[in-house]
């Protein structure tokens, strides 16, 4: 069993629709009776329970929580389907994700993947429930929202991704300066974990690299606020 614990994840995968609960309640405090309010009009069934119980089901806990079935998130889509659906002649947006193995990180990425209007996220390796839960309430709910897919093969993904269109582009440090690179169009953007890096294979794909110009002194940014600069970036070229 898994259970969302933080405000926002179950705020957010309430207002999804897709099946969910019941809504445990230990203690409820002002934002908890929120969410309850939420979960009655949307006819999720509540359950009432100690704070021990609640506390060996879902240790962090905030007098709520939430059980669902499905890791609380879209991982669901695939990217064939993904591509078939797409309209030839509009802009698309994709994050390949090569490694990104912390599920801290990952939570934050996918918060500003919401934030900033991207159209599918692709990795490779299924989490389990420990970090499906860890995911969830780093994301603040984003996980609900935001289009997943998960692959055994990112290079044959990228290469999908090329067949239809993308322009394949992966952060580097050395990369070119980002908003000196034109990223309207379908572009996939290619994110490597912060030990080793986009992967050789990968690399070899893409089509170009791009880069946050920096004066700090360590080495990089944390992969999340790459990601987020990177696509600030993208939205704020598409939207002149």
């Amino acid at each position: 069993m898994m259970y969302l614990t933080g405000f926002h994840a179950i705020e957010e995968r309430i207002k999804t629709g897709r099946p969910c609960g019941p809504l445990l309640v230990a203690k409820a405090g002002p934002r908890a009776k929120e969410i309850v309010t939420l979960a009655v009009n949307h006819k999720i069934r509540l359950e009432r329970t100690g704070t021990f119980e609640l506390d060996g089901l879902a240790p962090d806990n905030r007098g709520i929580a939430l059980h669902v079935e499905d890791e609380g998130s879209r991982a669901d889509i695939s990217l064939e389907n993904f591509i078939a659906e797409l309209d030839e002649n509009a802009e698309s947006l994709v994050l390949v994700l090569d490694e990104i193995t912390d599920p801290h990180n990952y939570g934050a990425i996918l918060r500003c993947c919401d934030q900033f209007g991207v159209d599918l996220v692709v990795c490779r390796n299924r989490r389990n429930a420990k970090h499906a839960a860890i995911i969830s309430q780093t994301s603040a709910g984003a996980v609900s929202w935001v289009a997943q897919a998960e692959t055994p093969n990112l290079v044959r993904a990228i290469e999908d991704l090329k067949e239809a269109g993308f322009w394949i582009y992966g952060a580097d440090m050395e990369g070119d300066a980002v908003y000196k690179v034109k990223l309207g169009g379908k572009v996939a953007l290619v994110l490597g974990s912060e030990g080793s890096g986009i992967s050789r294979l990968l690399r070899e794909r893409c089509d170009g690299f791009v880069g946050i110009p920096s004066s700090g002194r360590i080495d990089s940014l944390n992969v999340s606020v790459a990601a987020g600069v990177l696509l600030y970036e993208v939205k704020r070229q598409r939207a002149k």
